[in-house]
């Protein structure tokens, strides 16, 4: 059975905003990466859902999240899509995060959490510094939920400082982008694989 791979683009703008998004324009050469390997992925624009702000997988009526949670845990791979805003992940990559902290507490019959088994990678875009900062926080963030993070699993770009030209604006992807997009997928998906057939042993074992 095939891999599967769920992104969550955490751009500001929804699917009808007139600008294009630099966030989706990483996210598909990452996924074409992976289906070289032979992963299907699924693209998620988390502004164009009610993720409701708090910590449980459920916050009541007209809360999106247990529909997009759903599909985290039917993933085998989960890449996690941000721009840079303040030197930050973008507010709607937080409070995703922040929702799956519930998985702390929602653990399998031997003590493993609900995301154990699945593997973690990050994408990053933005103008002037913070890649590296912004990815040490998800990347935290993501093992402390339980997700397993592969070698290398980051692919970003950042502009120069003060200026005006976004990652969606190149006319040709720089060669280090494109060498850090095909080592993300590589090491994703064959952590993805090892993971699916052997799940991490439980309390006991």
């Amino acid at each position: 059975m095939p891999l599967k791979a769920l992104a969550l683009n955490a751009t500001l703008k929804t699917s009808d905003a007139e600008d294009a998004s630099s966030t989706d324009r990483m996210i598909g050469l990452i996924a074409e990466a992976m289906s070289a390997h032979g992963v299907v992925t699924e693209v998620l624009r988390l502004a164009d859902f009610n993720v409701k702000p708090g910590v449980t997988s459920d916050e009541g009526a007209g809360d999106d999240w247990p529909d997009i949670r759903a599909k985290v845990l039917d993933a085998d791979i989960l890449l996690m899509a941000t721009p840079i805003w303040l030197g930050q992940p973008s507010s709607v990559c937080k409070r995703a995060l922040e929702r799956m902290d519930a998985f702390l507490e929602e653990t399998d019959e031997e003590g493993r959490m609900v995301s154990y088994g699945r593997v973690a990678a990050i994408a990053v875009v933005g103008n002037e510094d913070g890649a590296h900062h912004v990815s040490a926080e998800l990347f935290q963030a993501l093992n402390d939920v339980g997700f397993t993070i592969p070698a290398n699993a980051v692919a970003y770009w950042v502009g120069e400082a003060m200026g005006s030209t976004n990652f969606v604006d190149l006319d040709k992807v720089p060669k280090v982008v494109t060498k850090a997009i095909d080592m993300l997928a590589r090491n994703t998906v064959h952590l993805a694989g090892l993971l699916k057939a052997q799940q991490y042993p439980g309390e006991g074992n």
